[in-house]
């Protein structure tokens, strides 16, 4: 079995590449280098975010990248997301202008609205906004009629978000993805059945749990450790990483994996050559034990927050 890595068809007609590079946490060194070296491997989906940060350093990486002649900007589907505060509809485009600029590019193959929550810029911390995030949308569905997206979609979103975005009258284009913490501890699987079957794509982002056993003081599980997961890597002669994302893969879904180490840059990519039994698929899908990572408890008493 050939290491292909497949593409998703989106409603919009565009293919995205199911496997790509997070760059989220700017804090940690490295993102310019982890996405030449992304490139070099074969990833040709990076994504990004506004309030990341690093869209600077992938914007940088992937125009050496087209310089050097290894990948022309078709053949790298970026994605980013707009920030928070700039959920006012007369800001939608200044965002996307900002995180254009830093990327150095005239356009981006998927914009996503990172949050539903819109926030205000505060001299401490942030503060609520009241922005719906429909409004948010309408001026998102004119940056593709302007080419600076060529397909938009959503991030953090509950069901009920999602339904009633898909229910909203005079709305030009469905969402084309939505991207949501997913992993075998988190399978939110009623989510995205129901996103598969209106014809959108899902992304799934923390694929691995963050790899750790504290997350933001928190105790975690952490899934690379899980007795089901490295039985199953151990019969296939992988790693536990590659046997989730895999998993994830096998599902239907995107998968957004984030590293700076060339090693593990390449094991991740490393997840075509093989598959799943279905009862190999059935038992990590049982793991759920629905440990969401991804909180933002600081926005919890502001409108539309999601969880």
């Amino acid at each position: 079995m050939a290491n292909t890595i497949p593409c998703m068809k989106l409603n919009t007609g565009h293919s995205m590449p199911a496997l790509g590079l997070g760059t989220w946490n700017y804090r940690l060194p490295g993102i310019y280098d982890a996405v030449k070296t992304a490139i070099d491997v074969g990833y040709r989906h990076i994504d990004t975010a506004w309030v990341y940060e690093s869209e600077a350093d992938v914007g940088k990486a992937v125009k050496e990248k087209i310089s050097e002649g290894v990948v022309s900007r078709e053949d790298v589907f970026i994605t980013t997301k707009l920030g928070n505060y700039f959920h006012d509809p007369d800001e939608v485009a200044v965002g996307l202008r900002e995180s254009l600029d830093d990327l150095k590019t005239s356009y981006v193959d998927l914009y996503l609205m990172h949050w539903p929550v819109s926030l205000k810029k505060a001299a401490r911390g942030v503060l609520a906004d009241d922005t719906d995030y429909i409004d948010t949308w309408r001026a998102m569905e004119k940056l593709v009629d302007a080419g600076k997206a060529r397909a938009i979609g959503i991030s953090n979103f509950n069901m009920a978000q999602v339904e009633r975005l898909l229910q909203t009258d005079g709305l030009k284009y469905k969402p084309a993805n939505l991207q949501i913490e997913m992993n075998p501890y988190i399978t939110n699987t009623e989510l995205m059945q129901f996103c598969l079957e209106q014809g959108i794509s899902v992304t799934s982002y923390s694929p691995l749990t963050k790899g750790v056993a504290d997350y933001q003081g928190e105790g975690t599980f952490n899934i690379l450790e899980d007795d089901v997961v490295t039985k199953v890597a151990r019969q296939h002669s992988r790693t536990p990483a590659q046997v989730v994302l895999r998993w994830t893969l096998q599902r239907g879904c995107a998968v957004m994996v984030k590293s700076c180490s060339e090693s593990r840059i390449r094991e991740n990519f490393q997840i075509c050559d093989f598959s799943l039994t279905n009862e190999e698929m059935a038992a990590i899908t049982n793991l759920n034990i629905n440990q969401r990572l991804v909180k933002r408890d600081n926005m919890k008493s502001f409108p539309w927050y999601p969880f």
